[in-house]
Order: structure tokens, then C-alpha cells, then sequence
């Protein structure tokens, strides 16, 4: 048997698992990003403060990690392609939703019942992978899975950036939401094999009660410390995702298509690099030292300040778009091995709700917050402040990710 096979799960079966997956996850970081993409549209005809505005994303996030455990205990339990279905449908319909709101409690609604759906999908498809790949590949592995990110929220840039001039900014959700119903039926035909296929002591062990199974994530120091330090992550890149194509705008003076144009190359060309990297440098020091997937996170995070610092900073054109080209580079090397980590340090029985509990930790101290406190210290004292920010948040990722490579390594 190869390396790149499991039991029950021949090579092209899991690389065709694989396959899938990504090009869903493509799908969901579209989604996700369009509303950033035609942010300045969406306030400016329905009168929206910042404040406001920044609220919306977590309208979408607060509801996609309350349902996140739910989905995870499910995703333990039963059949995990079809709940995949359930979440691809729902989020698609939801965005095609948004381009109906009319008004900002709408608008709220609509990106609630997005989370819903990606919760369903965002907490089973890791866990699939761990059943595809063995722990020596698991690494590159996810690096392709998570290329979707940068690859995704590009896409989401651009394609905001030439609809909405074309046809408005409601068009914009119906052109990406529409789509992925049909897709959801991709998810099918993905392979579901038997938990823990991928693993030399393949045993599933006992499943625990959901609290009983909680209860000893917080007693996994390993598990607990990596999530704390995504979260701090989460809370910077995600703000910077959400504010990056208005700040252009207003702060730099750049058109919003062309700011979005910006964004989009630069997260492509930089998130492509950074994550297929990040994979396979977290699998050859994965090999070679304890923790290795973790002591990446946090070198990289640390290396990240100064050039996102930059990036804030500069007057001028040239170095600030170099500067933000180095620091998504540097955040992206996280991704993959992050969450090789979390899938790695808990039971097989058990890394559905893993990614659950992390995805709800992670955006409920992350993401789910950065967005309307940048909107609200933008209202008090401009967004070219508010932003500064975002370093702060990186810093302490890469120190919280650092302290807990030194502690687990010991253990």
C-alpha cells in the first residue's frame, strides 16, 4: 500500500475526495467575500454607517459558530457528504438572497442564513480529509484544500469588482450564490470512508457524550492553545480581509474597482504561494521536530508584524502594495498547518467537533469582532487608524502559537 493510500480509500479516490472538497470551499470563500467586495455600494444606497457595515459580517459569523457544534456532533455521527449538501444549498441560497435586501435588518438576516450552511460544510470537510490522507501527507493536503481561501476571496474581489459597475451591486450575489444549488450536488460524490481509515491504530475509540468530548478540548493544552492562537489570527486577517478594498478607497484614493482588483491579485498570487508552502514546509518540519506544524505558525505570524505594520503605513504606492504582498505571504504559511494541528491532537472519534469548536472560538474572539470594533474606532478617529489594529492581533497570535509549541513539545 502506497503512502497515499488508506484503508478502503484507493489513491484516485482520495485525491478525487480532495478534489471536491477544494472546489467547494472555492465556492464558499466567493461567497463570502462579495459582500466585501461591493461594501462601499451596499452602504452608500442604504445610507449604512461604518459601524453598520462592519456588523455585517458578523451576522453571517455569530450564526456559523453557534451552529457550528451542532453540525460537528452530526458530522461524528452520520453521514458526512450529505450534511456537506445540506450546507453547500444553504449558504448559495442565502446569497442569492442578499441581492433581494432591501434594508439593513434584511441585509442582516440574509448573511445569518449564509453561516447556517457553512457551518455545515466547514466542520466536516477537515475531518474528511484527515480520513483521505495519511499524517505524512496530511500537511499538503490541506494546503491544497485551503489554496481555496486566497484563491476564493480573489475571486470574490474581482468578480464584485466588474459586476457590480456592469450590472449593481445586487447582481453581484445572484451571479455567485445561483450556482453553488446546483453544486450541491457535487458534494455527493465525494468519498465517505470509515473514521480514522487514514491512521495506523485505526481504531475510533468510544464516542463520547458531546460535553464529555468538549470538556477534554480544554484539557488538551496541544488543542487549546492552537485555537486561542488562531483566533487572535482570525481576528486580524479577518479584519483587514473585510476593510482592506474600502481603506484603498478611502485612505489611498484608489477607485473601488481597482482597489478590488488589488486586493484580489494580491491575495491570489500571495495566498497560493503562502499556503502551498505552508504545506509543505509544516509536513518536512513535522518530521524532523516536535510541533513542527505549530512552531511555523508562530514564526510566520511574528515575521507577518512589520510587513502588515507596513503595509498600513506607507504613503506611497509601490512599497505598501510590495509590504502587503510579504505580509499575506507570510500569514497564509499558517493556514494548512493550523488546522493539521487541530485535526491531529484529538481523537479520531472526535475531529468533527475538533473543527467545531474551533471554527466557534475562532470567529467568536476573531473575525465575528474585528469588523464593526475597526468600523466603530473608524467612526471615532478615521479608518487609516482604526486599522493599526490588525498588527497588534498578529503579534499575539504568533506569541500565543510560539508558547504553546515550547509547552506541548515538553509534554
Amino acid at each position: 500500500m502506497s503512502a497515499l493510500e488508506s484503508r478502503d480509500l484507493s489513491r484516485g479516490a482520495a485525491c478525487y475526495g480532495l478534489a471536491v472538497v477544494t472546489v467547494l470551499n472555492f465556492l464558499n470563500y466567493i461567497d463570502r467575500y462579495i459582500l466585501a467586495a461591493v461594501l462601499p455600494r451596499v452602504q452608500s444606497e442604504l445610507a449604512l454607517t461604518d459601524f453598520q457595515a462592519g456588523l455585517l459580517a458578523p451576522a453571517f459569523l455569530v450564526v456559523y459558530f453557534l451552529t457550528s457544534p451542532i453540525f460537528g456532533a452530526l458530522g461524528d455521527r452520520m453521514s458526512r457528504t450529505r450534511l456537506m449538501a445540506i450546507g453547500v444549498g444553504a449558504w448559495s441560497l442565502a446569497t442569492a438572497a442578499t441581492g433581494m435586501m432591501r434594508t439593513f435588518a434584511q441585509l442582516l438576516i440574509a448573511r445569518s442564513f449564509v453561516g447556517v450552511g457553512e457551518a455545515a460544510y466547514a466542520t466536516i470537510s477537515p475531518a474528511l480529509l484527515s480520513d483521505y490522507f495519511p499524517r505524512a501527507l496530511r500537511g499538503r493536503a490541506f494546503a491544497v484544500f485551503y489554496v481555496a481561501i486566497p484563491v476564493g476571496a480573489a475571486a470574490g474581489y474581482l468578480l464584485g469588482g466588474l459586476i457590480e459597475p456592469a450590472l449593481g451591486w445586487r447582481a453581484a450575489f445572484y451571479v455567485v450564490g445561483l450556482p453553488g444549488i446546483a453544486m450541491a450536488l457535487l458534494a455527493l460524490t465525494a468519498p465517505d470512508p470509515v473514521r480514522g481509515a487514514a491512521e495506523q491504530d485505526a481504531s475510533l475509540g468510544v464516542i463520547q457524550p458531546v460535553w464529555t468530548t468538549v470538556g477534554g478540548f480544554f484539557r488538551n493544552f496541544a488543542y487549546s492553545g492552537t485555537v486561542l492562537g488562531y483566533a487572535a489570527y482570525t481576528f486580524g486577517l479577518g479584519g483587514l480581509a473585510f476593510w482592506m478594498p474600502k481603506y484603498l478607497e478611502q485612505v489611498r484614493g484608489v477607485e473601488l474597482s481597482q482597489a478590488n482588483y488589488i486586493v484580489g491579485a494580491v491575495t491570489v498570487v500571495a495566498g497560493l504561494s503562502g499556503t502551498f508552502a505552508g504545506g509543505y514546509l509544516g509536513d518536512r518540519l513535522s518530521a524532523r521536530m516536535k510541533q513542527g506544524q505549530l512552531w511555523l505558525c508562530g514564526i510566520s505570524s511574528l515575521a507577518a508584524i512589520v510587513p502588515t505594520w507596513l503595509t498600513l503605513s506607507f504613503a506611497s504606492p509601490a512599497p505598501y502594495l510590495i509590504w502587503f504582498f510579504v505580509a499575506e505571504f507570510l500569514l497564509f504559511l499558517s493556514t494548512g498547518p493550523v488546522n493539521v494541528v487541530i485535526v491531529s491532537v484529538v481523537p479520531v472519534s472526535a475531529r468533527a467537533m475538533a473543527m467545531a469548536v474551533s471554527i466557534f472560538t475562532i470567529h467568536f474572539l476573531g473575525d465575528a469582532i474585528s469588523p464593526p470594533i475597526i468600523g466603530l474606532l473608524a467612526d471615532m478617529a478615521g479608518l487609516a487608524r482604526a486599522v493599526l489594529i490588525v498588527p497588534i492581533a498578529i503579534a499575539v497570535s504568533g506569541l500565543i502559537w510560539i508558547i504553546t509549541a515550547v509547552a506541548a513539545g515538553r509534554d
